[in-house]
């Protein structure tokens, strides 16, 4: 049986698009359909396609388009770390999710400390009695200090009370030292004479203390006036051999430093020490080796003007059998080596200025020691 044939293609499908109702454009092309409007005539019955849903009569035109919503942007993160740290990182596990709008803001607070009673308090405050307790005390101690300073300006102290007080208190040796400190009764002179070889004195007595009337020649009294006579203090001594006495003697004086470089310099830049009219006297015990030692017996003299103590330290030198000398010559001269003086071979420059030197260096050994000593 044969199939029946099948129907035409526009009976499926029309060949052509419907133009009723359509505007086709000049020159041909897809006609356009117009939009359908209240008042527009009706589809006619031989339109082929169905009917489109009509719009409300109330709708004047047509409503905008609604805009396309827009997906937002992930906010872009930095990069985790390949192996994060758990104790920083957020993604911990068991650590609470936040969204991202959702997280805990944190600040950093004014750490906390404790008080005596173990209560907390801002490290950076103070509680008011301790502040109070910290403002006295800075007063206080501003105070004490402002005093020191103005009783310091008061006192006239300065920067060498140190040197100051040494000077006074070699002045007031003479009655706070025993004397066989000042004068030992046996001084040992190593090196001390001739050609470097030891000499031992032993001292013969000492004279009482006292001013300086009639200690001193005229000229050289004169000479020492301007420093004063607080106290004069002497000893002779004689060599080992008993052929040689020598007087040593320490006049402390009244004069300040001051004074007492002026006369130093005077000394130096005048030669003072040289002139023979310029010798000390000496000290002639009776009924000892040195009783006949007077002014004539004078042989070799020294005469030292400190500056750092108001002394004037001197010795004068002769022989112990009462002779005289004609031409006496100062203790630096005479321990010049190729000397030729009679007391230059004699080494009576060696007696005055070696037994000069160790009662000096006595005497500012005492400068600063102590003046008692215990039983």
């Amino acid at each position: 049986m044969d199939d029946p044939a099948p129907p035409r293609a526009s009976a499926r499908f029309p060949d052509t698009a419907p133009t009723v109702g359509r505007e086709v454009p000049r020159g041909g092309g897809v006609p356009k359909t117009p939009r359908h409007r209240p008042g527009a005539p009706a589809e006619t019955p031989t339109e082929t396609t169905t009917r489109l849903r009509p719009i409300p009569a109330d709708t004047a035109q047509d409503p905008p388009p609604e805009p396309a919503a827009r997906t937002p942007l992930p906010t872009p993160r930095p990069a985790a770390p390949a192996t994060p740290d758990p104790a920083l990182s957020w993604s911990t596990p068991g650590a609470p999710a936040f969204p991202d709008d959702a997280r805990p803001r944190i600040s950093f607070g004014e750490p906390e400390g404790y008080d005596g009673l173990a209560r907390p308090r801002p490290l950076g405050g103070r509680p008011r009695p301790q502040a109070l307790a910290a403002a006295v005390c800075l007063v206080l101690g501003v105070g004490l200090l402002t005093g020191a300073v103005t009783g310091s300006w008061l006192a006239g102290d300065s920067g060498d009370d140190g040197a100051r007080s040494a000077y006074a208190e070699a002045g007031e040796l003479w009655h706070s030292v025993p004397v066989d400190q000042l004068f030992p009764p046996t001084v040992q002179g190593k090196g001390a004479g001739p050609g470097g070889a030891d000499r031992t004195w032993t001292r013969v007595a000492v004279a009482p203390d006292g001013d300086c009337a009639g200690a001193f020649d005229r000229l050289l009294a004169k000479v020492l006036d301007p420093v004063g006579c607080s106290r004069l203090l002497r000893a002779t001594y004689t060599d080992a051999t008993q052929s040689y006495v020598t007087t040593v003697g320490l006049l402390f004086t009244k004069a300040d430093a001051a004074a007492m470089t002026s006369l130093a310099g005077r000394f130096e830049k005048e030669g003072l020490g040289r002139r023979t009219d310029l010798m000390p006297l000496p000290y002639a015990p009776k009924d000892t080796v040195a009783e006949g030692f007077g002014a004539p017996q004078r042989a070799s003299w020294t005469v030292s003007v400190l500056t750092d103590a108001p002394v004037v330290v001197y010795a004068v030198s002769g022989w112990a059998d009462d002779r005289t000398v004609d031409d006496p010559e100062p203790a630096e001269e005479a321990i010049e080596s190729g000397a030729t003086s009679a007391p230059a071979q004699a080494g009576l420059g060696h007696e005055a200025q070696g037994l000069a030197d160790r009662v000096e260096r006595a005497l500012r050994k005492n400068v600063g020691a102590p003046t008692e000593h215990p039983s």
